[in-house]
């Protein structure tokens, strides 16, 4: 292993649009609140998590020739990442809504993303994908990509480790034809119960034995500040996240987690140690304004120290 793998993205990097409500939410009326607009996307924000975290990073994603997706343009460019995304100058960059309550937890949120349904599968067939693969010691997607394009990418990178990332529970059944293909999958609990079939709110152990059915290795599964699920080879093992002061915002927390993860197991730890570092940078991201946080090896660690062991379920 390397101090600075190097990575593949694969996935979304759109306008991320994030409105705050002022006060208690009101559901079917008109609430205050502030608007704001950021670079965001599953697999980008994860990968920059990575390269916070020592990870040198590729991102192949798409976007539209618009004003937005020079916007997207350029902060991947700041990022330090190379960029091998594709330009469609007859069409709009994808973009997600989200509308938040005031302590940060998701109200809704409203996914504007055609251009991934018609781009990403073409996009893999074509050799600046495959040249791409070279040196790589690791790919992560998201559920982004339209299943045919998952299963395409799964089918390519021959040994490479592929994580992924869930994105939401109408998206995160694409990838059921390549789990027994992933090193990690990423979900929410709203997620793993749409890709188990057992929903939510099904027992731990239930949804634990659905997910490892269908050939998952492994699987972190968030439940927001509650405890998470870590699935390996059919054992389950829970973590509490640390209390978070401070709770800004807490899109992108998951992309952090998947992002770190990812970085320090391609540096060597094991996946349960891994996750810890993954954690204590989700819980750096939902104390930040923007979705990807600013922080360095000295923060990480120090946060690190608050994230308890994880334990047998």
């Amino acid at each position: 292993m390397t101090d600075r793998p190097a990575i593949l993205a694969i996935g979304g990097a759109h306008i991320d649009r994030r409105g705050v409500v002022s006060g208690p939410y009101r559901s079917g009326a008109s609430n205050p609140g502030t608007m704001r607009e950021e670079v965001g996307g599953g697999a980008f924000n994860a990968l920059r998590n990575a390269c916070l975290a020592g990870a040198q990073g590729a991102l192949l994603s798409v976007r539209g020739g618009d004003s937005a997706g020079q916007m997207v343009q350029r902060a991947i460019d700041a990022a330090g990442i190379f960029d091998l995304s594709a330009t469609f100058l007859d069409r709009s960059t994808p973009s997600y809504t989200a509308i938040l309550e005031e302590g940060g937890e998701l109200v809704c949120g409203f996914a504007d993303m055609a251009l991934y349904e018609q781009a990403f599968d073409k996009q893999l067939r074509r050799r600046p994908f495959r040249d791409a693969l070279d040196g790589k010691d690791g790919v992560l997607t998201d559920a982004n990509l339209p299943q045919p394009a998952l299963e395409r990418l799964a089918a390519a990178i021959g040994t490479l480790p592929l994580f992924a990332i869930g994105v939401s529970p109408a998206k995160v059944i694409r990838l059921r034809p390549i789990l027994g293909l992933l090193s990690v999958l990423f979900v929410n609990r709203n997620e793993a119960g749409a890709l188990s079939g057992l929903g939510a709110s099904a027992p731990n152990k239930a949804l634990a034995r659905a997910l490892a059915a269908t050939g998952l290795a492994r699987a972190v599964v968030t439940s927001g500040s509650g405890s998470m699920l870590v699935l390996e080879d059919g054992r389950l093992s829970t973590l509490a996240p640390p209390p978070t002061p401070n709770v800004r915002d807490v899109t992108g927390a998951g992309d952090s987690l998947a992002g770190v993860t990812m970085a320090r197991m391609l540096q060597g730890l094991d996946f349960h140690e891994a996750v810890r570092h993954g954690i204590a940078a989700a819980s750096l991201t939902i104390q930040s304004e923007t979705v990807v946080a600013d922080f360095g090896e000295a923060e990480l660690f120090k946060r690190l120290a608050d994230v308890p062991k994880v334990i047998g379920a």
